[in-house]
């Protein structure tokens, strides 16, 4: 197929990356550490790290966990918050030829069981906070090292401080016990005394396993290669160029990193974009703490702000978001969920600064469209294909319909995962014979190259940038005993984009839909738990008794209109 979008590129901005110029994710990371030594790499509750600090500090730690005995390749989950600790651990994992496992901290019990069982993780790096869930599914994993981090570690003295606060004062640190769990600090001191073994590393080894839903509800792993990472940093970053160099004049990116960097867009748009950059990234831990995150905003000028449409929304519905300084803002890039018109007009009229809507998944490290970064108006649409990327929109059968007409997005690139880790069925499944990666999402192409989303093949549920698989949720409330069947749905929400609603048959007449919630809120984490809770008779279903969720998601949808 032609790339009839390179008509559209911005000036400067190649067809083709060269992704080979590097051997490894590592060689890109060590070449800044080099490069901008001096300069600031992460700001997280006003304390600094300099890119000299991570490069010293991720070896320590890579050196104290080849001594752990762990053989390359291994893979290390890291269950942390947006904490100076997240961009050394990452680096240190990778330094020393393993593979980082991201695993959002808010997991229940349940979900991290599954993830950790499923990599064969052998060690985990995780919050404080967070240790409690470790300690109850540890001895069901393969897990034998752990590193305990607390958010004061690396804040100097100010830590003292900050860890009594979120122990003592407000309580966020509940009792956790793992023998043999050695902290984060004393995992830095010992290492420091050791010695690093630097492996060479080849574009083929494993850098991430980034855990998505599948289809079937279970969890799978996109296993990216240090090929696709690197390739989906030089994609962005080549994407960016345009607009990073127009006035006015920045001597270093500032990058507002509010995103959790365990999901794919925030580690590669914020985390690695800004290493390559040489640039800043300014870390929010709690975004939902909209006052705070703008008092952060007010100390900086930033000039790139990478977030979710619901996100931006909430800022600009603070009274004191129109009192920042965005003079310096060059880029805003909303993806993980649609933007919408009210509120990329709403930002502009604000900040001065377009949202460019981007486009992509775990399974493809994650950008594969983008709207250019210069555009000055709003489209509507995912953009188009970022360089070296091909984007085919297909029927049932694989073959590609004209452009105009629906079909589903299929993608081709450097950036696309090498499968799910250890499920070679189900990379089958979403693999085309010409080597395309099918995304599940229906699109349009116009004659420029320009693709909009009208719909969704399969029933994820897309709730502020977090994909929700309806099987999952569906498994959770079954098992509940006042429960005889249920289907779980989006519908959609002014906040989220879309909402989770449960249809409920009941097997117990005295069932409310506060004890399903209250059910849902011990096994699935915050976003996943149903919104609404809907009891009914009977739920709809195929001759064979297949529920039908499409019914349901079109009798709301014709309620709605």
């Amino acid at each position: 197929m032609e790339r009839i979008w390179l008509k559209q590129y911005p000036p400067g901005v190649p067809a083709d990356i060269e992704p080979t110029q590097y051997a490894s994710l590592v060689d890109l990371l060590e070449e800044s550490f080099t490069k901008f030594a001096d300069r600031k790499a992460f700001i997280c509750m006003d304390k600094s790290i300099s890119y000299r600090d991570l490069d010293q500090m991720s070896v320590a730690l890579a050196a104290y966990l080849q001594g752990r005995g762990l053989q390359r390749g291994a893979r290390v989950a890291i269950m942390m918050p947006n904490v100076l600790q997240y961009p050394v651990a990452t680096a240190a994992v990778l330094r020393a030829g393993f593979a980082v496992v991201n695993v959002n901290p808010l997991y229940t019990p349940r979900e991290l069981e599954h993830q950790l069982k499923d990599s064969g993780a052998e060690a985990i790096i995780v919050l404080e906070n967070f240790a409690h869930t470790v300690e109850q599914v540890i001895a069901k994993t393969q897990v034998k090292h752990v590193i305990v981090a607390s958010m004061g570690d690396l804040l100097g003295f100010k830590g003292v401080i900050v860890n009594l606060v979120v122990r003592r004062v407000k309580k966020m640190v509940p009792a956790w016990s793992l023998p043999g769990a050695v902290s984060f600090n004393d995992a830095l001191s010992a290492g420091r005394g050791m010695t690093f073994n630097k492996p060479k590393l080849s574009p083929g080894d494993v850098a991430f396993l980034q855990y998505t839903g599948g289809t079937t509800g279970v969890s799978k792993g996109a296993t990216l290669l240090h090929r696709n990472i690197v390739a989906n940093v030089l994609q962005n970053d080549a994407w960016l160029q345009p607009a990073l160099a127009a006035p006015p004049h920045v001597d270093q990116l500032m990058i507002v990193c509010a995103l959790p960097l365990y999901h794919i867009f925030a580690l590669t748009a914020c985390y690695l974009l800004a290493v390559r950059a040489g640039g800043c990234n300014l870390l929010i831990p709690n975004p939902r703490d909209i006052a705070g995150f703008i008092k952060e905003l007010a100390k900086y000028q930033v000039n790139s702000f990478p977030a979710v449409n619901t996100l931006y929304n909430g800022l600009m519905h603070h009274p004191d978001f129109k009192k920042l300084d965005f003079s310096k803002l060059k880029i805003s890039n909303g993806g993980g969920m649609a933007v919408q018109r009210a509120v990329a007009d709403q930002w502009k009229a604000i900040t001065g600064c377009f949202i460019a809507e981007g486009y992509g998944l775990s399974e493809t490290s994650p950008t594969l469209t983008c709207n250019p970064a210069t555009a000055t108006e709003f489209t509507g649409t995912i953009g188009i294909p970022v360089p070296s990327t091909w984007i085919s929109i297909r029927d049932d059968d694989g073959n590609e319909v004209p452009l105009g007409q629906p079909g589903e997005i299929c993608a081709k690139g450097p950036q696309v995962m090498s499968g799910y880790w250890n499920r070679p069925e189900e990379t089958a499944k979403v693999m085309t014979a010409d080597g395309y990666f099918r995304t599940g999402d229906i699109g349009i192409m116009d004659e420029k190259g320009y693709t909009k989303i009208v719909d969704r093949k399969k029933d994820m549920i897309l709730v502020s940038g977090f994909n929700v698989y309806p099987n999952e949720i569906e498994e959770v409330i079954a098992s509940h005993p006042g429960v005889l069947e249920c289907a779980v749905i989006g519908i959609p929400d002014s906040k989220s984009g879309e909402a989770v609603k449960a249809f409920v048959v009941k097997k117990d007449p005295n069932l409310t839909a506060e004890a399903v919630i209250k059910f849902c809120h011990e096994q699935l984490t915050g976003y996943k738990v149903p919104k609404h809770i809907e009891f009914r008779n009977d739920l709809p279903k195929t001759n064979v008794g297949k529920i039908l969720r499409r019914q349901l998601r079109d009798e709301k949808n014709a309620e709605a209109a």
